[in-house]
């Protein structure tokens, strides 16, 4: 799995010294891939505002990692697993997600950089939290289709007690007069011998020798049989003793049930179109905040580390986990000048440092990129 750290220094002479240093190591010895990640000059404001901003950046950035996870899953199962039509339909501004982090670009109409921190932020929450809403109800809606479809197809398809008669009774089957009917019966396996020995008695309106078997699987037979008109309640009361079930059978009665099972299927099809195509914009919508998200955090740590004038380099490492220990030793040498203190556990230090308190602490401002959404299995 790869490994993408966002990380950022301050551009004095011996870190941009060190950067130098890290690229041609990087470089030479293959531990990562290296690229600049541009952020425009945000409006710092006073500083209890950014301690609140890193504050407020830090708990939206898990809601929005969660809300991304959510809906890449949704997506899974929405496709039914189809993880090929999942990598095509997550996307971010209609690029693969790596290319798009790779090539990050602040999108400056949607986020404009001279409002205030705290409104960029109020404008992702916002966003985030409508979309994880929305998820919700729609993910219910497409369930419930779902649900009504497979539960008429369980119906109609599965047990001789509930499914369709259409493909079994032929019209040439049925007696229907003025007087006469035909009822038809499910039998189970077992008693096919009582079923014939017992069914003219079950009423003494019943035409003799009439029983016919239509049907049969492992759990029994569905049989015809013919009756007098006014022996019907007697005859359903008598095989139902019996355990012997008789269906309910007319044709209008089949045609209903067949043309809910196809306004199921379509109104199924319909929900899944809108489902997928409301995953595949608002999934693009939340990764592009959240890759924002990370941007501002990268801002507003860099402010609260190192200080005014505003003056750091933001730089994105792409990396594997086998490489990740090694690139980490790396970086901790390179640039430990920034704070010897980061050598200490991380219990010591890091939950003194303003928006850090959740986050391994290093000498650097690091944020790691989860990949997970990115590399679908």
């Amino acid at each position: 799995m790869t490994d993408l750290w966002l990380i950022s220094v301050p551009l004095d002479k011996t870190s941009l010294t060190s950067v130098e240093k890290l690229k041609h190591t990087i470089a030479k010895t293959g531990l990562a891939s290296c690229c600049k990640f541009s952020i425009p000059d945000l409006k710092v404001g006073i500083l209890d505002s950014l301690l609140s901003v890193s504050d407020d950046l830090s708990k939206l950035d898990t809601l929005t990692e969660s809300v991304i996870k959510k809906t890449c899953q949704c997506m899974k199962e929405v496709m039914e697993q189809a993880n090929d039509k999942v990598v095509e339909n997550a996307l971010a501004n209609g690029v693969d997600l790596m290319s798009y982090v790779t090539h990050f670009q602040w999108d400056k109409a949607k986020y404009p950089p001279a409002l205030p921190l705290s409104s960029l932020v109020d404008t992702i929450d916002k966003e985030v939290s409508q979309v994880e809403s929305e998820l919700k109800s729609r993910a219910a809606a497409y369930n419930s289709a779902k649900a009504s479809l497979r539960s008429l197809k369980h119906k109609q398809e599965d047990s001789l007690q509930t499914r369709s008669l259409n493909d079994i009774v032929r019209s040439e089957d049925l007696v229907v007069s003025e007087y006469l009917t035909t009822l038809i019966v499910v039998v189970p396996r077992g008693i096919y011998v009582q079923w014939e020995r017992t069914y003219e008695s079950l009423s003494q309106f019943v035409v003799p020798r009439s029983s016919r078997k239509l049907y049969e699987d492992a759990e029994g037979g569905v049989f015809s049989v013919t009756l007098f008109k006014r022996a019907v309640c007697e005859f359903k009361a008598k095989a139902h003793e019996s355990k012997f079930t008789v269906r309910e059978y007319s044709s209008d009665l089949e045609e209903k049930q067949q043309l809910e099972m196809r306004q199921l299927r379509v109104h199924k099809k319909e929900q899944y179109g809108i489902f997928v195509n409301w995953l595949k914009v608002n999934f693009s919508e939340v990764f592009v905040a959240w890759i924002h998200l990370k941007a501002l955090r990268v801002f507003v740590e860099s402010v609260l580390r190192y200080g005014l004038p505003v003056n750091y380099q933001a730089l994105l490492l792409q990396t594997d986990k086998k490489r990740s220990k090694k690139l980490r030793e790396e970086l901790t040498s390179l640039f430990m000048h920034l704070d010897p203190t980061a050598a200490v556990s991380k219990k010591d230090v890091s939950c003194e440092i303003p928006g850090l308190s959740q986050q391994e602490y290093f000498s650097y401002i690091c944020f790691h990129i989860h990949t997970n959404m990115m590399e679908i299995h």
